[in-house]
This record gives C-alpha cells, sequence and structure tokens, in this order.
C-alpha cells in the first residue's frame, strides 16, 4: 500500500487531484483509515490512473472519463481515440494557422495600402486549353480558406492523373466559381491530351479562350497572393477596365520553398468598360 503522497509522485499527479477525483468517485482509495482518515492506494490502481488522466487530457470531461472507465475501456480503444484525438487535433492545427497566415496576408495588404502600383500588369490574349480537374468548396476566395481545399485537390489530381496513365501537358491551372451564398467552388487542373468527358473519376473539360486577360506575375507563397490581387484590381479599376471572374493561377514554378514559387495570375477583363474612358 502507498501514501497519498507516494501514490501521487508514481501516478505523476498532484495530491490535490487523487483528493478531488476520490471526492467526485472516480478513484476511490484502496482503504482509508478510520481514526485518521489517510487514504491508500495499491499499484494496481496505477493503471486506472493512467486511464484517468489519458482520458481527461483528450479533452473528455470527467463524467465522461468515469463512464467511460466504468465500462473498461481496453488499451486497444484507448489508442483508438488517441489517433481521432490526434486527428481532430491536427486539424484544428491547420485551421488555426490557415487564419493566422490569412491575418498575416490582410496586415501585410493594409501595409501597402497608398503604394500599390508597383506590380508590371500585361494585358493578354489566354488561349483556351484542355485540363483534368478535380473540383472543392473553399468558404471563400481568402488564401485562408482556398489553400487547405486545393492543396489535397493538387495531390488526389496527381495520383489520379497516373492511375490513368495520363500525362501531364503543362503547368497546373486553378480556378475559381463565385457561389451567392459567398463561397467559392475551386478547381485544381492540370493540362491534358485527353477527349472531354469523365476519364476513371477526372473532369475533363475545356477553359475557355480570354479575349482579355489582366496578368501579373506572383513571386513567393500563395499565402502572400492576396495583396498582388489587391494591386492587380486596383490596376484594372485605374485603367478603366472590368473584371470579367475571379480569375485563374497559373502555377508556373512550384519548388519545395514556397517562397520561390512563381505565379501567373489572370483575370479576365472587358477593356475599357462601358462608358469608361481609358485613363
Amino acid at each position: 500500500m502507498f501514501s497519498i503522497g507516494d501514490f501521487a509522485r508514481l501516478g505523476l499527479v498532484s495530491v490535490r487531484m487523487l483528493r478531488h477525483y476520490d471526492a467526485i468517485g472516480l478513484l476511490r482509495p484502496a482503504h482509508v483509515d478510520p481514526a485518521t482518515g489517510y487514504r491508500s492506494y495499491q499499484a494496481a490502481q496505477l493503471a486506472r490512473l493512467n486511464r484517468l488522466v489519458a482520458l481527461k487530457d483528450l479533452g473528455f470531461t470527467l463524467e465522461q472519463v468515469k463512464t467511460i472507465l466504468d465500462d473498461k475501456v481496453s488499451t486497444e480503444e484507448l489508442h483508438g481515440m488517441v489517433r481521432l484525438r490526434r486527428a481532430e487535433l491536427e486539424a484544428r492545427i491547420s485551421a488555426d494557422l490557415a487564419r493566422l497566415r490569412g491575418v498575416e496576408s490582410r496586415l501585410r495588404s493594409i501595409e501597402t495600402e497608398g503604394r500599390m502600383g508597383s506590380v508590371e500588369v500585361i494585358v493578354k490574349e489566354v488561349a483556351p486549353v484542355r485540363v483534368a480537374q478535380l473540383s472543392g468548396m473553399a468558404a471563400s476566395y481568402g488564401p485562408e480558406h482556398v489553400g487547405p481545399v486545393i492543396q489535397p485537390l493538387y495531390q488526389e489530381l496527381c495520383d489520379r492523373l497516373e492511375a490513368a496513365g495520363l500525362p501531364i501537358a503543362g503547368p497546373g491551372i486553378a480556378h475559381y466559381q463565385a457561389r451567392e451564398d459567398g463561397t467559392v467552388l475551386t478547381h485544381a487542373a492540370f493540362p491534358v491530351a485527353a477527349w472531354p468527358g469523365t476519364h476513371d473519376g477526372l473532369q475533363v473539360v475545356d477553359l475557355p479562350r480570354l479575349p482579355a486577360a489582366a496578368t501579373v506575375i506572383h513571386h513567393g507563397s500563395m499565402d502572400q497572393v492576396g495583396t498582388t490581387y489587391q494591386e492587380l484590381a486596383h490596376w484594372i479599376e485605374d485603367n478603366g477596365h472590368r473584371a470579367l471572374d475571379l480569375g485563374r493561377e497559373v502555377y508556373l514554378h512550384c519548388p519545395d520553398d514556397l517562397a520561390e514559387w512563381v505565379t501567373e495570375l489572370q483575370i479576365g477583363i472587358e477593356p475599357h468598360g462601358p462608358g469608361r474612358p481609358p485613363r
């Protein structure tokens, strides 16, 4: 038998916590001296303590922990709970990091306010291109929402193209469609030489020709693309044009170092929109 202090040290918890677990019926001592009230524990009770702490740290309430322990959860079930909880925490961390990157991107845009016009914009015709694509829904057009959607789409697209035996015929192209509820249908695509239609779950379509597109080269991570898009939008407005779509992104150079990425942004425009003279 161990005193409450010794048992606390063995179980890597505090004496206060053991007293609390006793009070709520979660971990009773093996023996309580009727004269002194001193609590004593057995080594075998460490198994319940270990499960108790593990479940609590997984985010279960103490009431839920008691129910699980009373049902005699197995080691295999605990491992399953840990894997599930790990996946949930990783997803939450990924979402939080995406939001943080979005805030940083907004701050960079704020810092450049009043200093727009530094990008070199080229207006050109964009030829039609046949692509294989996969699609997903993003909560908004912001990089913090698009990134977590389009990255796994491209990974799956590469896997499916390889399985289907369709070689990639050019750089990746992302394009977007705004929905009335504010969400954005996000398409991850690669040029291919194949007939239009469905190939092993892949949609093969023709991206239409853009008679006139305002284009600019973005250098660096796509987490920082918001500032470049805003500069392009300012250029379109300042030159009397009207944007026709959300634009396309052509990934010209995609090394492991995101800071070295080179991406062409393309926004279809109506030059010198109706009733608006060029500047």
